[in-house]
């Protein structure tokens, strides 16, 4: 006998199990409102059916967007299938409602736009500037196509400088989407790309289609280098419009957006050329006539060389003549001290006949004859040398 599962048990298994499936995470359906009615939390309940079926769907509030429902309705609606576990009831949980009048590529237009906007591709703050000179500039377009030749006329003009690296996809059709998102993540890891170009020339809506597919979104915001778009003609707008960095209503008009103009760069340069010639030439005017004008004020204000060398001559003999005094007044100076030292010296006293007596032994000067006694030897000094003797 098999294992009983509570019921509760069963209705979470198979929930999970249809919440899980990306089969049912991501529909579209179309059929009659009835059995609208809208809850005290602002949640609105219907029944969506066609002449085979009916389905419980739920809009809760902040996802309705202002769009208003009534029983009769015929609708689009996107969203997601889901099991209400306290009735087992299959329901479908909406995120996204339209009037059918509106078409059904419109609906799913404008709710790839809405909720990848919720999620910030779109972010000003995220633009990233285009570099004013690139030097290699990728394409993504058909090979085949008219806008892969205009943007080369463009560059041809505009900027020849550029290297032009194509990544070749198809632009139309079902298989188109994948196409153009290998095509993107090839020319990725393309070294020292500086820009990226992706579009394609004019069509119907289903045409361009293929640049209203998330994936291509996607791919276009994970871009690591700036990227333009120019999808179509002057009114077409696609998501991956939105979603680049900038956005060009044609393909001519990217490749525009994506370089500067060599005539105009010249121009400037011979502008700059002009205005700095005329530049220096005034500086050099005004540092001209500036030292004119310090060398007048120069010859203004410095003495006459004449002058100043007859009073350095002047200066001179008076120099000379204060050196000859101070000399002369030193000389007898030291003359007068000569004479002093002269008349002070012992050896003047030598020469007038007196004598100097020192102990021989410590050459101590003798001045009483309490200092010497028997045996002693003495040193005596006269006016032409000494001699010893012995004190008896």
């Amino acid at each position: 006998m098999n294992d009983l599962i509570p019921v509760g048990v069963l209705v979470r298994v198979i929930r999970e199990w249809v919440e899980a499936s990306e089969a049912l995470s991501n529909v579209w359906a179309v059929g009659e409102v009835s059995n609208y009615s809208r809850s005290s939390a602002g949640h609105q309940y219907f029944t969506l059916r066609d002449d085979r079926a009916g389905l419980r769907m739920v809009l809760f509030r902040g996802d309705d967007r202002g769009v208003e429902i009534n029983n009769g309705d015929r609708i689009f609606v996107h969203g997601r299938v889901s099991i209400y576990e306290p009735r087992g009831e299959l329901q479908f949980i909406c995120d996204f409602v339209r009037p059918e009048g509106v078409g059904i590529m419109a609906a799913q237009f404008e709710e790839l736009r809405e909720r990848l906007e919720k999620e910030g591709l779109f972010d000003i703050g995220r633009k990233r500037p285009l570099p004013p000179y690139p030097r290699k500039i990728g394409v993504v377009t058909s090979p085949t196509g008219a806008a892969l030749q205009d943007i080369r006329n463009v560059l041809t003009h505009r900027w020849p400088l550029a290297e032009l690296v194509l990544a070749p996809t198809i632009v139309q059709g079902d298989q188109a989407p994948a196409s153009i998102v290998k095509a993107i993540e090839a020319i990725g890891r393309e070294p020292d790309l500086d820009v990226l170009i992706v579009g394609r020339g004019g069509g119907s809506a289903e045409d361009l289609a293929a640049f209203n597919d998330e994936a291509v979104a996607r791919a276009v915001f994970a871009f690591p280098t700036p990227v333009i778009s120019g999808v179509g003609h002057d009114t077409d707008v696609s998501i991956a419009d939105y979603v680049a960095d900038v956005h060009a209503p044609t393909p001519s008009a990217a490749a525009e957006r994506a370089t500067p103009n060599l005539r105009d760069i010249l121009v400037n340069i011979g502008r700059c050329e002009r205005a700095m010639t005329l530049g220096t030439r005034r500086v050099v005017r005004e540092w001209r006539e500036d030292v004119d004008a310090r060398m007048t004020h120069m010859r203004r204000h410095l003495p006459d060389p004449r002058h100043l060398a007859e009073d350095t001559e002047r200066m001179v003999r008076t120099m000379r003549q204060a050196l000859k005094t101070k000399v002369e007044r030193n000389a007898t100076g030291v003359e007068n001290m000569e004479n002093r030292l002269r008349a002070l010296s012992p050896f003047a006293t030598l020469d007038r006949g007196y004598a100097i007596v020192q102990e021989a032994e410590r050459r101590k000067v003798v001045q009483s004859t309490k200092q010497v006694k028997a045996g002693m030897r003495l040193m005596v000094a006269v006016k032409d040398g000494a001699f010893t003797t012995e004190v008896s």
